[in-house]
């Protein structure tokens, strides 16, 4: 076996010693065929802005310029160990006082016009839509904010007008006071193909105009939210929310949104809002300050394999009624818990995030037609278009108080139960969801809606609630057991990918 493996080894160094010899400068040939990205970054580049938001706070309460939920002790051992320089700062505004004046702790406060100091609150990133100011970006990244900075390339600090946003898009819309700016191209998200390189801008942990580039994974993306997503391997880490995604045309064709994440950071997975879908909610907001859309008043879950054979249904498709809100539009059309809706306005339902979508496109009052599957049939019901209560609208006071803000995978925000209600409702355990948006609003939970389960773990606290949600696998459904009046009943809600 020995003498055989140095033959062949002998034989391979003859082969190797016949061929010519190739000159070192054609190893580097494949390299010609990469993409060149400097020309699109220098025709975008200038579009894309740093948002810089700030939270009025009490003595103590600053957080050093980090993102929500980074620790900066952390952060700084980071940056000293893998770039070997202190982390860096976000961009101070004018007369703030930061670095020595903080006593070098890296913070840095504002002191508004009313003399209260404020303090870093978050980072994100945003382009610019038109010449006269006005900028999209992620609604979690402006959402609640005290004031809202948004820095330019030429380093230019601006103070910003919250126009609106809208958080089942995640997009929000503010307008600064300058003329003559550098604008993005918008694209055209439906062309978009798998396969196609992309490039993010942003402002990832603090360092502006930072570019990465990938390729496009996948399209049309189900993560539980309202809209699906363009999926990617381009590098988005904390503080790239809100930027641009970019073709290689120099368009944008999406808004960098989420990641799915383990540990917090980037594993090679990144979630794009698609522009086509953005824009038409910025329009809005624009003109109105509001998204408007239409509601049938239905909670909704998946159609699997097993349900659809279980009520002889063809193929696994449409959106599976769970719940009737009483006196809504599909309640007086006819649509009872239990029905398959598999067409709205002659329009195939595939799957359940299908029908809020095109519910939601349709203008309030309109009269429309449900194909739903009912005991191995299909009828069609008559229903007329409510308008859905919009998530918010532009603050005319920017010094209100912050609600509180659903942040877990389901977009709940729930309370503990005080005793003499619990017994008054003749409940063991449970907890009473206090504000919703994303996955839960989209299944039709409400406000004062109680969760009695997650899975088959039986909710006992709040701080319970939020441990058992931290470790939802967004890829995967799972039911909850609601309360809401005299009826019980489970609600399947797909976790949504953790936001940065």
């Amino acid at each position: 076996m020995t003498t055989f493996s140095v033959r062949k080894f002998l034989a391979a160094a003859v082969v190797a010693a016949c061929l010519p010899l190739v000159p070192h400068t054609a190893s580097a040939a494949p390299a010609a065929n990469l993409p060149d990205f400097t020309d699109l970054v220098d025709k975008v580049g200038p579009a894309v802005v740093n948002i810089r938001t700030t939270t009025r706070v009490s003595n103590g309460g600053a957080r050093n310029g980090l993102p929500p939920g980074m620790d900066d002790g952390d952060m700084s051992e980071f940056f000293r160990r893998f770039f070997g320089i202190p982390m860096p700062q976000s961009p101070q505004s004018p007369g703030s006082r930061g670095g020595g004046d903080n006593g070098g702790s890296g913070g840095s406060q504002d002191t508004p016009d009313n003399g209260e100091p404020e303090t870093n609150s978050g980072v994100g990133s945003g382009f610019i839509l038109s010449v006269d100011g006005y900028v999209m970006t992620n609604a979690h990244v402006v959402d609640d904010a005290g004031t809202i900075y948004v820095t330019l390339t030429d380093k230019r600090e601006f103070k910003a007008k919250l126009i609106g946003v809208d958080d089942r898009t995640d997009v929000a819309v503010v307008k600064i006071s300058a003329a003559n700016l550098p604008t993005i191209t918008i694209g055209d998200s439906n062309k978009v193909r798998v396969g196609e390189w992309v490039v993010a801008i942003g402002s990832p942990f603090g360092l502006e105009n930072t570019v990465t580039a990938g390729i496009v994974s996948a399209k049309g993306r189900d993560t539980g939210d309202y809209l699906p997503f363009i999926q990617t391997d381009v590098a988005v880490n904390p503080g790239n929310s809100g930027g641009p995604l970019i073709n290689m045309q120099g368009e944008v064709i999406g808004i960098n949104s989420q990641i799915y994440s383990r540990t917090g950071g980037f594993m090679g997975i990144s979630f794009a809002i698609p522009i086509d879908e953005a824009m038409r909610v910025a329009d809005q907001l624009k003109t109105s300050g509001k998204v408007v859309r239409g509601r049938i008043a239905v909670a909704i879950g998946e159609v699997t394999k097993d349900v659809a054979d279980s009520l002889g249904l063809p193929k696994s498709q449409g959106a599976l009624v769970s719940s009737v809100e009483p006196g809504g539009p599909a309640d007086k059309a006819g649509v009872q818990p239990g029905d398959i809706i598999l067409k709205f306005n002659g329009h195939s339902v595939d799957t359940a995030t299908d029908l809020p979508r095109m519910v939601g496109d349709t203008k309030p009052g309109t009269k429309a037609t449900i194909t739903v599957w009912r005991k191995c049939r299909t009828r069609d019901l008559p229903v007329t278009i409510a308008e859905m209560q919009p998530d918010k609208t532009a603050k005319a006071d920017q010094r209100a108080l912050p609600k509180q803000r659903a942040t877990n995978a389901l977009g709940v925000a729930v309370s503990d139960i005080p005793a003499d209600q619990m017994k008054a409702l003749k409940l063991r355990n449970g907890v009473q969801i206090d504000t919703v948006d994303g996955p839960a609003a989209r299944v039709g939970l409400q406000k004062g809606d109680i969760i009695l389960r997650v899975g088959d773990t039986d909710i006992t606290s709040a701080k319970q609630f939020d441990e058992v949600t931290s470790h939802l696998d967004p890829q995967k459904m799972v039911a909850l057991l609601v309360r809401r009046g005299e009826n019980t009943q489970f609600v399947p809600v797909r976790p949504r990918g953790t936001q940065k």
